[in-house]
């Protein structure tokens, strides 16, 4: 796979399950990618151990919020009892730029989908219409990003932004990772996604299965 070099990605939290899959799946694809934690000497063996595992040098550790600074695009990947927290630490730190957050607010031993607002409409809300806010990837696996990197994954992502050419350009990212993307909506539609996830997780432990997700039909792009 492909890529290009006009972004530098921080992901932000991304020292837990979703941020180092889509760390790989990035880095692999051509885009230098910072990985952020609280905590800098996290955020460096992290990032070694990515690097190791792709043979190079392009993902980067540093504290969250110099990862913030530096890149062009940031992606939230915290669990979603360190949102609000994550939010406030990060404030000052994104005006201009895009941030997309992933979180769902959803209890795994007991799936149900949360009370609006979303997750991602409070993060707007906190951070200012300075920071261009969409939601992506709550309905992803973190497992499954990991494998197969040089492969399409057969998985889509539904992408909800009030500023629609800062979704198309997370749509591009998505799609440089090896997945679909689909816009669906102004941000408070992402109070939807984080309810789908009830749904996936569910689904997932009825199944006993760990990788389910969504797939779009009937929309030709």
């Amino acid at each position: 796979m492909t890529g290009s070099l006009v972004y530098t990605l921080a992901i932000l939290g991304g020292t837990g399950n979703l941020g180092p899959g889509l760390a790989l799946r990035w880095a692999n694809a051509g885009y230098k990618v910072l990985i952020g934690s609280r905590k800098t000497k996290k955020a460096q063996r992290v990032a070694a151990e990515l690097n190791e595992i792709l043979g190079g040098d392009s993902i980067e550790g540093m504290e969250n919020r110099r990862a913030a600074e530096s890149a062009d695009v940031c992606v939230l990947t915290v669990k979603a009892a360190a949102h609000q927290a994550a939010i406030e630490s990060l404030k000052g730190a994104l005006e201009g730029k895009i941030l997309v957050d992933t979180t769902a607010r959803v209890d795994f031993p007991d799936p149900k989908p949360p009370k609006p607002p979303s997750a991602a409409r409070m993060a707007q809300d906190a951070l200012g219409s300075e920071v261009r806010l969409v939601a992506a990837f709550q309905t992803i696996p973190a497992s499954a990003l990991r494998e197969n990197l040089d492969s399409p994954l057969h998985m889509d992502v539904l992408v909800c932004s009030d500023d629609l050419p800062a979704a198309q350009e997370v749509i591009k990212l998505i799609e440089g990772a090896g997945l679909n993307a689909y816009y669906a909506g102004g941000l408070d539609n992402s109070i939807i996604l984080e309810g789908l996830v009830a749904l996936l997780v569910s689904a997932n432990q009825h199944y006993d299965s760990k990788t389910g997700s969504l797939q779009v039909s009937g929309i030709a792009k």
